[in-house]
């Protein structure tokens, strides 16, 4: 072998060496370990290049015209170096052993994870910080068990060892979620609050969609530094001697006594209440422990219970509830802190229903001020018993008029809460539907506004497709909702009958079927509301028929007796987009079933001009079924011929050859204009002058 030749296998080999041995370290478990040789690595190919480079400089290569036979092998199987075929097959045997390994260590890794997530739901997480971190050793790039880990860490309140593994998730996949969520977190009880929104932000970036999710981690971090910047103010004032500052927790000391008398505690409850000013009054409450100062006094608890046989039990309870809210108005924390407490809640929920009407206000006054914030409702939707409380609810607006206008204003409140809708989707028949329709059936002058402000409630719940579907199920709603419809047009009581005409177009929308007896009723009132000075009014009424008649071919039949076609028709002629829309619907629904809807319309309308300028509007809804409508009619005697000359055919024909969202206007259109031309075969002349066959047979796909 020649010197060069030996010199290059030397240095292969060598190289070969220096590769597994980089190997080795890369995969060790020892981070330290693993930077150096990555650093290793860099130089390492850094002089391969270098070396390359020095090679290609000068041409070494001799060419031998005379070989001897010396030179020749002398063992034909012999060969100086490595073959290519069995340096590829050393290769594949290496990587196959690696990547038997590797399996071997993602099962090992995966075992250990799989105990250490059940050892974090028994809440034994200094057990699941150790089986992920054995998971760690098998496999280092298992970006789960970082996340799980920090998960872990986090409850131990290890923070920054937590971040540091939610960084090295990041490093094993950039986009992971978790990760940013549990470092937040970690940054957030650091009170690394600018840190905390950057990673909570970030999520954004990777996955827009979770919008709802990162505003509201975003909160949590906006109400923990509210809560620090007051506590660090408060405590600077307390320190400086700021004025009535002190008295808060003086007061506080006092109430802690136990075994005074009740008015004793009645006292210092109002002055406390007169003391706290402020959020820094409400902070060093918080800070010198009055939550349970005041919870846990015997007193004041049995008071609260009302079980209490002193005398002024009651002005103390009604004291305690307004501390409540003075202590809790515009604090987030405080508000949490009261319903986080389990004999607090039960006792809020249990003064709802007093019989003692001062207590009961006190209590709805404190829950009114828990409603008009997001985060206060969310609380109140978390902590306490909905189902009890909304039953309390519910007795105090069919009992009393006076407090009924503010257990409304807390119902609305919670109401648009998809929280709230989904804790009452099995029984909002029994806690909602019966009051509102006992109140329905009995208005009165006085209960205007409290009927008014229900229908806004049961109108909100009724986003929710599974209470809509059971109130449209509901025969009692519809007898009770159609009877107040009669009522409601009494002058003293209108104002109730736009709103609740409202709320019925919305849940006759529902697919479920309506009782026919009251469909009759419902949609005889509706025709006489046709003809109402109002015009908000009719438009309604039009929408409610154009949902309900659909459902009711007993109804039908008995609006159309009643010049439903012609009110309809007037309606048309000068209303408004919302207003045809509805028409034209309840008008193609009464021609589609009544023969005499059809003549009708036919002899108020004769050349049917009132329905060709309805084709001419750029509303596909209202085109669909103004098309539909003239299929129907064109059936009756004369009806076609009325239309010869006229730019019927045009009209459709540009409808059914035009490139609409809705394949119905298509359909329709399509399906007028060959009933046209078979009522009176003249149209065809004006059909096929304009090509029209080709375009009705390319529409047979959207009739088939």
């Amino acid at each position: 072998m020649a010197m060069n030749d030996s010199e290059d296998l030397e240095k292969f080999l060598t190289n070969i060496d220096k590769i597994s041995e980089l190997v080795k370290e890369l995969s060790s478990s020892d981070v330290a370990t693993q930077e150096k040789a990555v650093e290793k690595a860099e130089h390492f190919v850094v002089s391969l290049e270098e070396e390359k480079t020095c090679k290609t400089r000068l041409n070494r290569t001799v060419i031998n015209k005379n070989p001897s036979c010396e030179t020749l092998p002398m063992n034909a199987a012999y060969e100086s170096s490595p073959s290519p075929e069995n340096f590829m097959k050393a290769l594949e045997k290496d990587a196959l052993e690696r990547r038997k390994r590797r399996q071997a260590k993602e099962e090992r890794a995966k075992a250990l994870k799989e105990k250490g997530n059940k050892a974090f739901a028994l809440g034994d997480y200094e057990v699941a910080v150790k089986f992920y971190t054995e998971g760690l050793e098998q496999l280092r790039d298992m970006q789960t068990l970082y996340t799980n880990r920090a998960q872990a860490l986090i409850k131990l309140q290890k923070y920054k060892e937590a971040i540091n593994d939610c960084e090295w998730a990041l490093k094993c996949n950039d986009k992971c979620i978790k990760a940013h969520v549990h470092m937040g977190r970690a940054h957030l009880a650091l009170k690394n609050f600018a840190k905390s929104r950057w990673c909570y932000e970030k999520i954004l970036d990777i996955e827009p969609e979770r919008e709802a999710m990162v505003k509201d981690y975003l909160t949590q971090v906006d109400l923990e530094e509210k809560k620090t910047l007051q506590e660090k103010i408060a405590r600077e004032e307390l320190k400086e001697g700021k004025a009535g500052v002190t008295m808060v927790p003086d007061l506080l000391r006092k109430l802690d006594r136990s075994r005074e008398m009740c008015t004793y505690y009645c006292g210092g409850v109002e002055l406390l209440s007169q003391a706290i000013k402020d959020s820094t009054g409400q902070t060093l409450f918080r800070l010198n422990n009055g939550f349970s100062i005041i919870a846990d006094n015997n007193v004041v608890r049995s008071c609260l219970e009302q079980t209490s046989k002193e005398p002024h039990s009651e002005e103390l309870c009604v004291s305690v509830l307004r501390l409540w809210k003075v202590v809790c108005c515009g604090n987030e924390e405080n508000q949490q802190l009261l319903l986080q407490c389990p004999s607090t809640r039960e006792q809020i929920v249990q003064l709802l229903a007093s019989p003692v009407s001062i207590i009961q206000q006190a209590c709805l006054a404190l829950l009114c001020m828990y409603s008009q914030t997001q985060h206060g409702r969310l609380l109140v939707i978390e902590h306490l018993s909905l189902h009890r409380m909304v039953e309390s609810l519910m007795d105090c607006v069919c009992r009393d008029v006076t407090s009924g206008t503010v257990v409304l204003t807390v119902l609305e409140d919670l109401a648009g809460e998809n929280k709230f809708q989904m804790q009452f989707r099995e029984n909002f028949a029994e806690l909602f539907s019966s009051s509102f329709e006992h109140l329905l059936g009995n208005v009165s002058a006085c209960s205007q506004d409290m009927v008014l402000s229900l229908i806004s409630v049961i109108g909100t719940m009724c986003q929710d497709e599974t209470i809509s579907n059971k109130m449209a199920s509901s025969e009692e709603f519809w007898r009770s909702a159609f009877s107040a419809m009669g009522r409601s047009t009494i002058c003293e009581y209108r104002n109730i009958l736009y709103p609740l005409l409202g709320l019925m177009i919305n849940i006759a929308s529902n697919p479920a079927p309506v009782n026919q007896e009251q469909a009759v009723v419902g949609c005889s009132r509706c025709v006489v509301l046709l003809s109402d000075p109002d015009g908000d009014i009719i438009t309604r009424a039009a929408g409610l028929l154009s949902v309900v008649l659909p459902k009711s071919v007993a109804a039908i039949q008995e609006t159309v007796q009643q010049g439903v076609v012609k009110r309809l028709l007037k309606i048309l002629k000068g209303a408004g987009l919302t207003s045809s829309r509805y028409s034209i619907k309840a008008l193609a629904v009464c021609t589609a079933s009544s023969q005499q809807a059809c003549e009708e319309l036919v002899k108020f309308d004769k050349r049917l001009v009132t329905l060709r300028k309805l084709l001419g509007s750029s509303d596909e809804v209202v085109v669909g079924n103004t098309a539909l409508c003239l299929g129907h009619c064109v059936a009756v005697q004369g009806a076609a011929t009325g239309l010869l000359n006229t730019d019927s055919v045009q009209l459709l024909l540009r409808h059914a050859a035009g490139n609409t969202s809705r394949s119905a206007v298509q359909q329709n259109a399509a399906i007028a204009l060959g009933k046209l031309c078979r009522a009176d075969q003249r149209h065809m002349a004006k059909l096929r002058e304009l090509h029209g066959l080709e375009i009705l047979h390319s529409c047979m796909k959207l009739i088939t």
